[in-house]
Protein backbone atom coordinates (compact mmCIF):
# COMPACT_ATOMS: atom_id res chain seq x y z
CA UNK A 1 0.00 0.00 0.00
CA UNK A 2 2.06 3.32 -1.33
CA UNK A 3 1.69 5.78 1.68
CA UNK A 4 3.28 9.43 1.17
CA UNK A 5 7.01 9.66 1.92
CA UNK A 6 7.57 13.35 2.96
CA UNK A 7 6.30 16.69 1.42
CA UNK A 8 9.01 19.34 0.55
CA UNK A 9 8.49 23.27 0.59
CA UNK A 10 10.94 25.48 -1.04
CA UNK A 11 12.14 28.32 0.87
CA UNK A 12 14.56 31.65 0.94
CA UNK A 13 16.38 31.51 4.51
CA UNK A 14 16.96 27.26 5.05
CA UNK A 15 18.32 27.68 8.08
CA UNK A 16 16.07 29.79 9.51
CA UNK A 17 12.67 27.60 8.18
CA UNK A 18 14.78 24.50 9.66
CA UNK A 19 15.01 26.74 13.10
CA UNK A 20 11.59 27.15 13.01
CA UNK A 21 10.05 23.63 12.03
CA UNK A 22 12.47 22.15 15.03
CA UNK A 23 11.48 24.62 17.48
CA UNK A 24 7.65 24.96 17.32
CA UNK A 25 7.08 21.05 16.39
CA UNK A 26 10.38 19.33 17.54
CA UNK A 27 12.26 16.45 15.82
CA UNK A 28 15.51 16.49 14.17
CA UNK A 29 17.33 17.44 10.48
CA UNK A 30 19.65 15.46 9.06
CA UNK A 31 23.12 17.20 7.59
CA UNK A 32 22.63 19.59 5.03
CA UNK A 33 22.71 18.20 1.30
CA UNK A 34 24.42 20.65 -1.47
CA UNK A 35 24.20 19.80 -4.98
CA UNK A 36 27.26 21.77 -6.20
CA UNK A 37 26.17 21.84 -9.75
CA UNK A 38 22.31 23.36 -9.09
CA UNK A 39 23.19 25.26 -6.43
CA UNK A 40 19.99 23.46 -4.37
CA UNK A 41 20.71 22.89 -0.62
CA UNK A 42 18.11 20.72 1.54
CA UNK A 43 17.54 19.56 4.85
CA UNK A 44 14.90 16.50 5.84
CA UNK A 45 13.28 17.41 9.22
CA UNK A 46 12.12 14.24 10.35
CA UNK A 47 8.98 14.12 13.56
CA UNK A 48 8.81 11.33 15.98
CA UNK A 49 5.35 10.20 15.36
CA UNK A 50 6.44 6.46 16.61
CA UNK A 51 6.20 4.85 13.39
CA UNK A 52 9.87 4.44 13.53
CA UNK A 53 9.59 2.33 16.74
CA UNK A 54 7.30 0.00 15.09
CA UNK A 55 9.61 -0.50 12.03
CA UNK A 56 8.64 2.31 10.07
CA UNK A 57 10.06 6.02 9.17
CA UNK A 58 8.93 8.94 10.49
CA UNK A 59 6.98 11.65 9.27
CA UNK A 60 9.71 14.19 7.32
CA UNK A 61 9.69 17.19 5.89
CA UNK A 62 11.79 18.65 3.43
CA UNK A 63 13.04 22.31 3.34
CA UNK A 64 15.29 23.13 -0.21
CA UNK A 65 16.95 26.26 -1.28
CA UNK A 66 18.20 27.13 -4.91
CA UNK A 67 19.43 30.33 -5.82
CA UNK A 68 17.11 30.33 -9.08
CA UNK A 69 13.85 29.63 -6.62
CA UNK A 70 13.45 33.54 -5.41
CA UNK A 71 9.80 34.47 -5.42
CA UNK A 72 6.56 33.55 -4.36
CA UNK A 73 3.22 34.18 -6.24
CA UNK A 74 0.77 36.58 -4.29
CA UNK A 75 -2.59 35.56 -2.31
CA UNK A 76 -3.69 31.86 -2.68
CA UNK A 77 -3.04 29.73 -5.71
CA UNK A 78 -4.01 26.10 -6.93
CA UNK A 79 -1.00 23.54 -5.73
CA UNK A 80 -0.22 22.62 -1.95
CA UNK A 81 -2.73 24.75 0.44
CA UNK A 82 -0.52 23.51 3.84
CA UNK A 83 0.77 21.53 6.18
CA UNK A 84 -0.71 20.14 9.27
CA UNK A 85 0.83 18.94 12.19
CA UNK A 86 -1.53 16.95 14.99
CA UNK A 87 -0.96 17.63 18.84
CA UNK A 88 -2.52 15.17 21.31
CA UNK A 89 -5.41 17.33 22.17
CA UNK A 90 -6.77 20.95 22.59
CA UNK A 91 -5.06 21.95 25.67
CA UNK A 92 -1.87 21.19 23.09
CA UNK A 93 -2.93 23.35 20.13
CA UNK A 94 -3.99 26.34 22.65
CA UNK A 95 -0.74 26.04 24.31
CA UNK A 96 1.58 26.11 21.28
CA UNK A 97 -0.66 28.43 19.35
CA UNK A 98 -0.53 31.23 22.74
CA UNK A 99 3.45 30.61 22.92
CA UNK A 100 3.76 31.13 19.11
CA UNK A 101 1.90 34.40 19.48
CA UNK A 102 3.41 35.29 22.35
CA UNK A 103 6.68 34.63 20.69
CA UNK A 104 5.78 36.72 17.70
CA UNK A 105 4.83 33.92 15.31
CA UNK A 106 1.65 35.03 13.36
CA UNK A 107 -1.55 32.95 14.19
CA UNK A 108 -3.97 33.50 11.27
CA UNK A 109 -6.86 31.83 12.49
CA UNK A 110 -7.57 29.90 16.10
CA UNK A 111 -7.45 28.10 17.98
CA UNK A 112 -10.86 27.08 17.19
CA UNK A 113 -13.78 24.47 16.55
CA UNK A 114 -13.41 24.15 12.51
CA UNK A 115 -17.01 23.59 10.50
CA UNK A 116 -15.67 20.20 9.41
CA UNK A 117 -15.05 18.77 12.58
CA UNK A 118 -11.45 20.10 13.01
CA UNK A 119 -9.76 22.02 16.25
CA UNK A 120 -7.30 24.00 14.55
CA UNK A 121 -4.95 27.27 14.88
CA UNK A 122 -3.27 28.61 11.65
CA UNK A 123 0.18 29.74 11.67
CA UNK A 124 2.45 31.16 9.36
CA UNK A 125 6.32 29.99 9.01
CA UNK A 126 8.88 32.38 8.44
CA UNK A 127 8.32 31.93 4.57
CA UNK A 128 4.67 32.74 4.88
CA UNK A 129 3.81 29.29 4.14
CA UNK A 130 0.25 28.23 6.28
CA UNK A 131 1.31 25.92 9.14
CA UNK A 132 -2.09 24.16 10.92
CA UNK A 133 -1.92 22.96 14.26
CA UNK A 134 -4.54 20.27 14.79
CA UNK A 135 -5.81 18.24 17.50
CA UNK A 136 -5.35 14.74 17.07
CA UNK A 137 -8.24 13.56 19.16
CA UNK A 138 -11.11 14.38 16.74
CA UNK A 139 -13.23 11.55 15.22
CA UNK A 140 -13.09 9.11 12.67
CA UNK A 141 -15.88 10.42 11.12
CA UNK A 142 -14.10 13.92 10.79
CA UNK A 143 -10.97 11.89 8.80
CA UNK A 144 -13.05 9.89 6.63
CA UNK A 145 -16.15 11.42 5.49
CA UNK A 146 -18.09 9.70 3.08
CA UNK A 147 -17.69 10.90 -0.29
CA UNK A 148 -20.85 12.18 -1.75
Amino acid sequence: MPRIDHAAIWVADLEGARDFYLRWFGGHANGQYHNLRTGLRTYILSFDDGAHAAGGRDTRLELMSRPDVDSRPEGEMLGWAHISFALPDRASVDHLAERARAAGVPVLDGPRQTGDGYYEAVLLDPEGNRVEIVAGDYTDEVAERLGV
